[in-house]
């Protein structure tokens, strides 16, 4: 439960399906509508990403205005912030919301933008739920994502099981990858410590085919018995195609920032299923977002991804914080967000550390597609 505030609430209207408690529309006079803001990257190369978190919150959005709105009545609106995943572009997307007046925002998703970004929104007191997964993106907010040091250590138990003593290791080392960079050099460092070799091949951004299938190879020539790829999808596709077509390569784990329909959506099967990923099924592959899957199908009449489920919970976490505050004051809406426990959201239970603002019970594990072409647990 989000809050002693909550409680009050409670006591004076019976919360909804959605956890909202619906209040009358105030006549006329209404308090103008709260404008958050949502960003990640809605265009480029990871939009379907993007785009999935996005609905996500207009999902939520949609629910909680069905249900009369906030504590005083007042309606959501959404800001699109589209980041395109660009490093170098994610300042100029934050001031744009600040100069807007937003003081909530959903994202960023990408580490990398989150390291250029979210210094400026808590500069100016925009509270963010933010969706990177970079340590040293942690602050003022909170977040329901996994974070690396959460995510590190399934992926070493899981290199370690399978005995490999050499893992080559491709990874996006460029300005925009922050995260993926972060998590082979926590992998390297494990892996190290347990005495196996490791090689690391850095791999671009919006190259060639020929270009990644040279930088595989290049990997496979050390003769490894495990390739580890930490990548964003756009990357590993390119890369499964390659270790695909190589019949000799070794066993393959995918870091998190795979696991995207996009990832599905531009792989033949056998490239898909080509290695195993670290990070969370697709939203209708978990028990817990079925009433979400449903909805979302109903109001975008497409399947839902990975990420949306987690802004879906991110807003909804926001808008019980802001009504146990009763308050719009990002610092008021914070506390109340970090006394988060036991809220059942489409990713499962989520409770939130009140010191770090993280999730403390992060739904990862090792994943495989499946022959319907969807992420599944893996047995």
């Amino acid at each position: 439960m989000v809050g002693k505030g909550a409680a009050s609430l409670c006591a004076i209207f019976a919360l909804s399906a959605w956890g909202f408690a619906p209040v009358a529309a105030l006549a006329a006079g209404a308090p103008p509508p709260l404008v958050i803001a949502v960003e990640g990257p809605q265009s480029g190369a990871q939009a379907s990403n993007g785009l999935d978190q996005l609905r996500g919150v207009e999902l939520a959005v949609k629910q909680l205005d069905a249900y009369g709105g906030l504590w005083d009545g007042r309606k959501v609106v959404v800001y699109a912030a589209d980041d395109k995943a660009n490093a170098a572009a994610a300042k100029a997307v934050a001031l744009q919301v600040v100069n807007k007046g937003i003081h909530f925002v959903v994202g960023p998703y990408n580490s990398s933008v989150g390291v250029a970004n979210l210094p400026l929104y808590r500069r100016d007191n925009v509270l963010p739920l933010w969706m990177t997964s970079l340590d040293a993106t942690a602050g003022f907010g909170a977040t329901v994502q996994p974070m690396n040091t959460q995510i590190s250590p399934i992926e070493a138990r899981y290199v370690e099981s399978v005995g490999a003593k050499h893992v080559a290791m491709l990874v996006d080392d460029t300005a925009n990858g922050a995260f993926t960079e972060g998590m082979a050099v926590r992998l390297r460092a494990a892996l190290a410590q347990r005495g196996d070799s490791v090689t690391w091949t850095s791999v671009k951004e919006g190259q060639s085919a020929t270009y990644y299938a040279g930088q595989v190879a290049t990997a496979l020539s050390t003769n490894p018995g495990f390739v580890y790829v930490s990548t964003y999808y756009p990357e590993g596709v390119q890369i499964a195609k390659a270790l695909t077509a190589d019949g000799s390569a070794p066993p393959c784990l995918m870091g998190l920032a795979n696991v995207d329909n996009g990832f599905l959506t531009q792989t033949t099967l056998a490239q898909a299923q080509r290695c195993v990923f670290s990070g969370v099924p697709a939203a209708p592959q978990m028990p817990s977002a079925a009433t979400y899957v449903r909805q979302y199908r109903s109001v975008f009449g497409t399947d839902p991804g990975v990420w949306g489920s987690f802004t879906y919970d991110s807003a909804r976490l926001l808008f019980r914080a802001i009504d146990a505050a009763q308050s719009y004051n990002p610092e008021a809406v914070e506390h109340e967000l970090r006394q988060t426990e036991g809220f059942l959201g489409a990713t499962g239970l989520i409770t939130i550390n009140p010191k770090t603002g993280y999730r403390t019970n992060v739904p990862v594990s090792i994943l495989r597609v499946d022959d319907n072409k969807s992420f599944v647990i893996a047995n």
